[in-house]
């Protein structure tokens, strides 16, 4: 069974082997990338990125990655969602972009979601209304990035 998805600058390709001795991840790269840096320390589990830091009130949290809701910028501050409260972020949102991984999306110019929090997709004409679980907060995904997120929620449902 192959699997493949094209990234901005390099593809990534699963390659089932029911015949292989054991499990075995390759990275091929003509250089080393930050991008492919990044991934390699991941992947050795040399950077621990299953939390983020994030400030409230002058206080320093640092939340697992999983009571993520969403990212979005306002007034040029990046705001960390979850079910019942709001957190400041330092990262802007394209270091957050690289940072975060597959579960997370940018879904706008100003928002990026976890994709294991969607509870439900309201389509209309010129937006796309994104509900979370257990929650009242929403957000919207414009016309732009409405098609690669369908494409990623129906690819990772078939997994």
């Amino acid at each position: 069974m192959y699997l493949h998805k094209k990234f901005d600058s390099f593809k990534v390709k699963l390659e089932i082997d029911p015949d292989a001795v054991e499990d075995e991840l390759i990275i091929k790269a003509k250089n080393i990338s930050p991008e492919i840096e990044q991934l390699y320390k991941k992947l050795q589990g040399i950077e621990h990125n299953d939390q983020i830091e994030c400030f409230r009130n002058n206080v320093s949290y640092y939340l697992p990655l999983n009571e993520i809701l969403f990212f979005e910028t306002d007034a040029k501050q990046v705001i960390l969602h979850t079910q019942d409260k709001a957190y400041l972020v330092k990262h802007k949102l394209y270091e957050l972009e690289n940072i975060l991984g597959a579960g997370f999306m940018r879904i706008s110019k100003s928002t990026i979601i976890n994709l294991d929090q969607i509870y439900g997709l309201t389509r209309s004409i010129s937006d796309c209304k994104i509900q979370f679980h257990d929650t009242y907060k929403t957000v919207y995904a414009s016309r732009r990035y409405y098609k690669e997120l369908r494409t990623c929620l129906d690819e990772r449902r078939s997994l």
